[in-house]
């Protein structure tokens, strides 16, 4: 598998001790954490980046992975040298998948990348449908990492060749979509011309972020405790295995009670939104009543005064009829005053 950027290739392992170029050449490490569904090509892609077969992959309806995994490969383009660390993960949030063991992977995830995550690729297979469950991973991602991790996300799309390629792939997305959906393909060109977009796109989120990993409370503690266990006397302990044991038991209680924390936030945050819903919709209902109150008033007012003007009426023709029979009755009494005999 060829490497990206300028025709240069890829190392791995120790050849990286071997460079010997002036620090001004070095760039500093970079690193990327792959996430996604079974079946997606996490592997896969992670190998891409690689240049090696550096995890278990295949296509399969069962995870391959069933731990997170870490490798590194130092790009070289030009005069320009930096070492990027891959992390693959197990197929988190999928539905059979128990949130204890869930939490196990978190954890050994944000071990093994302590000093923060630069992009956090996001696999999805072209060939699926984006589901509900798919949106749920999001939000779980977002629960055990924390919303900030959106913006070192990036959206990595394989098998994109099984559908008539880059065009037909690319027909098929939304025009609002991320900038950053990138294609797996089997040609060996194809697939070297996508690595280089996607780690240009690597580029753009760590400039976009400052050139800072992400990285929380939890992060910090993590590193904290891992000074503390390179910095604990083996004697103290009876195998490096125990000292081990320890070291993830404390940073598996931290990241535990994290996530009880952020859980418990997030059921308040939605009581909250759902409620908030409910008033607003109270809100609504109130205005619109009180947008109708004029139009009652109108109609109320225009209904009174056509009663009015049908009293007034009612009164001008009683009383005109009354005028007649006055003047009727004193007609009559002229006239029986007229004929009368005066003795």
């Amino acid at each position: 598998m060829g490497g990206c950027g300028g025709g240069g290739g890829n190392s791995h392992g120790s050849d990286i001790d071997d460079w010997e170029l002036p620090p001004s050449h070095v760039l500093e490490d970079v690193t990327l954490v792959l996430v996604g569904k079974v079946g997606t090509g996490k592997s896969a892609t992670a190998n891409t980046i690689l240049g090696d077969e550096a995890f278990a992959s295949k296509y399969s309806y069962a995870g391959v992975t069933q731990t997170c995994q870490k490798s590194r490969t130092m790009v070289h383009d030009g005069g320009l040298i930096r070492t990027i660390n891959v992390i693959d993960t197990p197929g988190l949030f999928d539905m059979d998948i128990k949130n204890e063991d869930v939490r196990k992977v978190i954890v050994r995830c944000m071990d093994m990348a302590k000093d923060g995550i630069h992009a956090m690729l996001m696999v999805f297979s072209a060939i699926s449908r984006f589901s509900c469950e798919d949106e749920k991973t999001i939000e779980s991602l977002k629960l055990s990492f924390g919303d900030r991790i959106l913006d070192h996300m990036i959206l990595v799309f394989t098998r994109g060749d099984e559908i008539g390629g880059e065009t037909s792939w690319k027909n098929m997305l939304s025009a609002s979509g991320p900038p950053y959906l990138q294609n797996k393909t089997s040609d060996a060109q194809s697939r070297e011309a996508q690595l280089k977009k996607l780690l240009d796109a690597v580029d753009f989120v760590v400039s976009s972020n400052h050139g800072k990993p992400y990285s929380n409370e939890l992060f910090a503690q993590i590193q904290e405790e891992h000074h503390r266990k390179k910095d604990a006397n083996l004697e103290a302990y009876s195998s490096m295995k125990e000292m081990d044991g320890e070291y993830m038991s404390r940073i598996t209680k931290m990241v535990e009670e994290k996530l009880d924390q952020q859980a418990a936030r997030l059921e308040i945050q939605n009581k909250l939104t759902e409620e908030i819903r409910k008033l607003n919709e109270s809100l609504e209902k109130a205005q619109k009543e009180i947008n109708n109150v004029p139009k009652e008033n109108k109609k109320f007012r225009e209904s009174e005064k056509a009663k009015k003007e049908k009293k007034k009426q009612t009164e001008a023709v009683f009383q005109k009829k009354a005028r007649q029979r006055l003047k009727q009755n004193l007609d009559r009494a002229r006239q029986e005053k007229n004929g009368c005999i005066i003795l």
